[in-house]
Formats: C-alpha cells, sequence, structure tokens
C-alpha cells in the first residue's frame, strides 16, 4: 500500500507530484487557498484543493483522515520572540507554521516534509529556523533528519545543511531552498536515530545538460523587450554599478557562458524574468511594433524567458507530467493567463528535487516499517 500524504499550501501540486512520481505515495487531501492556483491544481489532478489550514473546519477534516505524511511548502513569517514561552503556541501563533505544527500535535503522522525558501535559516537572525526546529524536535518529538543531540539533550545542527539548490538535481536553475524532514518519534521509537541523517545532495541523471539544452529558441514577438525597456535596464544597471552593487538585468545565456543556469525564478514576476533574460537572435523581431508597446522591439535580440521554458526549469514540462505513451500531458486550464502561469511557476517546487526526497523517505519509512514489524 502507498504511503498516505496530505498535500498542505499545495500551490500547484508540484510536492504531491514529486512524492507520486515514486509509486510510493498517494495523496488523500489538499489545501491551497490561492484562486487561480485552485484551478491549475484541479485541472491537473481532478480535485479542488480550496482549504484554509488555518480553519478550525480544516483542522478536524485533517483529524478525521487517515493519512501517514504531511507535506507542505509553507511562506516564511516572522515569529515573535515576545510571549510566557509558552512552547510553539506561544512562539508562533498567527503564523502558517503555527498551523503545520497544531496539524502534527493533532494527528501525528509518521512523517513529514516541509519546503521553504532558503532564506528562513537566516531569517530574524536565525531566530526564525531555531524556533521551528525547536518546535518539531523538542515540543513535537520527532525526529528531524540533520538533527542531534548533545549529552544534555542541546540541538545540534548545521543550518546551511538543510538548504538544497535545484542546479544539483538535474535541471539548470540556481534555486537554494530549505528542506526539513522528519519522524514520528512517539510511533517509531529510537529506531529513528539508525536513519541516514542527512538528505539527498543531488540527482544522478542530468534532465538537462545546461540552459542551451531547455531553451526554446524562435520565440513568439511577445517575449521580445522593446527597446525603449531594454534602455531602461541598462540604465537602471550602469547605476548600481556605479555603486558597486551587482543589481539589474542578467542574461543568462550568453555565447561565453559554459553550461550556463537560469537565476532563482520568482513568483514576484518583473524581477524574477529581468534576472533570466535570454538572447534569442529570431528573424525580422528588430524594430517591429507591436500594440501596446510604446517602442519598438529591441535589436538586440533580448527576450525574458516563456512560461514553458520557467515550467522545464521546475520540471512540470518535459519531466513531472509524462504518462506512460511518452506524452506530456502537462498543461494550464483555460483562465490561466501568462502572468499567472509565471506565478504558480515561480511560487512552485521543483519536482525533480521533490522526488529525490521522496525517495529517501520511502527507503526511511521501509526501515522504520521493518524494524516495527520486529518489536
Amino acid at each position: 500500500m502507498p504511503y498516505r500524504t496530505i498535500d498542505l499550501c499545495a500551490g500547484i501540486g508540484g510536492i504531491r507530484k514529486g512524492f507520486e512520481m515514486t509509486g510510493a505515495f498517494q495523496n488523500v487531501l489538499s489545501a491551497e487557498i490561492d484562486k487561480y492556483a485552485c484551478m491549475t491544481y484541479e485541472h491537473l489532478y481532478g480535485e479542488n484543493p480550496l482549504n484554509d489550514i488555518t480553519s478550525e473546519d480544516f483542522k478536524t477534516k485533517v483529524e478525521k483522515t487517515k493519512y501517514d505524511v504531511l507535506l507542505a511548502g509553507f511562506p516564511c513569517q516572522a515569529f515573535s520572540r515576545a510571549g510566557r514561552q509558552l512552547g510553539f503556541l506561544d512562539k508562533t501563533r498567527g503564523t502558517l507554521f503555527f498551523d503545520i505544527a497544531d496539524i502534527l500535535q493533532r494527528t501525528r503522522p509518521k512523517a513529514f516534509m516541509l519546503e521553504n525558501v532558503d532564506n528562513l535559516i537566516t531569517h530574524s537572525k536565525g531566530n526564525t529556523f531555531k524556533v521551528i526546529i525547536h518546535t518539531l524536535v523538542k515540543d513535537l518529538n520527532y525526529k528531524v533528519i540533520g538533527v542531534t543531540s548533545d549529552k544534555d539533550g542541546k540541538l545540534e545542527y548545521v543550518p546551511k545543511e538543510f538548504v538544497r539548490n535545484s542546479k544539483n538535481f538535474g535541471v539548470p536553475q540556481n534555486r537554494p531552498r530549505v528542506y526539513i524532514m522528519g519522524f514520528d518519534r512517539e510511533y517509531w521509537g529510537d529506531c529513528v536515530d539508525d536513519l541516514d541523517n542527512t538528505l539527498p545532495k543531488e540527482k544522478e541523471e542530468k534532465i538537462y545538460e545546461d540552459l542551451n539544452d531547455l531553451l526554446e529558441m524562435n520565440a513568439e514577438p511577445q517575449f521580445f523587450l522593446s527597446s525603449g525597456y531594454v534602455e531602461t535596464l541598462e540604465k537602471h544597471k550602469a547605476r548600481h554599478e556605479a555603486k558597486g552593487n551587482g543589481f539589474g538585468y542578467k542574461i543568462v545565456n550568453l555565447p561565453e557562458t559554459e553550461h550556463p543556469v537560469s537565476n532563482a525564478l520568482l513568483a514576484t514576476g518583473g524581477s524574477g524574468k529581468e534576472r533570466n533574460l535570454v538572447l534569442d537572435h529570431r528573424k525580422g523581431i528588430a524594430g517591429m511594433q507591436l500594440a501596446l508597446r510604446k517602442t519598438p522591439l529591441n535589436d538586440k535580440g533580448i527576450r525574458v524567458m516563456t512560461p514553458r521554458e520557467w515550467g522545464k526549469l521546475q520540471g512540470f514540462i518535459n519531466y513531472g507530467f509524462i504518462d506512460d505513451n511518452g506524452v506530456d500531458q502537462f498543461s494550464f486550464p483555460k483562465g490561466v493567463g501568462k502572468a499567472q502561469q509565471y506565478k504558480q511557476f515561480g511560487n512552485a517546487v521543483t519536482i525533480p528535487v521533490i522526488e529525490e526526497m521522496a525517495k529517501f523517505m520511502s527507503l526511511c519509512l521501509n526501515y522504520l516499517e521493518e524494524k516495527h514489524d520486529e518489536r
């Protein structure tokens, strides 16, 4: 029987997909509140994930759901240092991590995996990450991969050891993210201490050799920048360079770059696109006038990446949804326009990274089941 998962802060289901690709996990409940993400999720999985993890109704629904593994890609929020030090109930209230911890406490899944931006480890001078780890290990009694205790019970771990980068998992995207995986000590007992204490660091096989292998040249004219916009970006970059800053636009496939990779895709759109500009010397583009553009298209062949290219960088297109006949089944539903497509991919996880995490968790759970049966 596959392990049953719940998919919280689900976005468009990248964590779910990475786990289900292993064949060892099957999703039984999802939660997402963004209207457009819910549309895409329902289109891809045939179920509407519209649920609010902060609501008592949803928490009661989880309590009534038989499941084994909690999955969540929750946002990074500040925790209060104030309060009466009553554990996570006091320190994390008002954040989505509080609600995830609350669900963990009330339902005691056998395991969990949480994903977050890499800033989590430095957020609030490291306090946020410290509270999260302390909550999971001390308050909730989970074994967290990467954490040990000294003889006095003090937790020992290296925060940056929780960071993994998508570029080491088969896709050419520089995307560091935090992954936290835990196993229920109350259920499994001390054999959780026998598990490998390091999360996977890479995927053996590459999906793409580099960015040049992934880009789809001769893009539609709409993706090319106007000459006026290019000029604005160049001036902005020059101003920052004069101050000694490295801000500004970036062309990621310059001919002199050997094995190029993209910068991290961002849900905010603008800056995520401008740090990932592409040279694409399509004939007939220079000087073309498009409606709603004040100036003609630029003559340098500079364009933004397309949503398809973003989808490939995240493993949704050309990887995660390929069926048994080799046909890519990924698509967006009607009503999800390009701005939303960029946002959804920018917000998403990189599926090949999640797949490796899921394989690792499956091995851990199988080992623990064996030990559990022996007792």
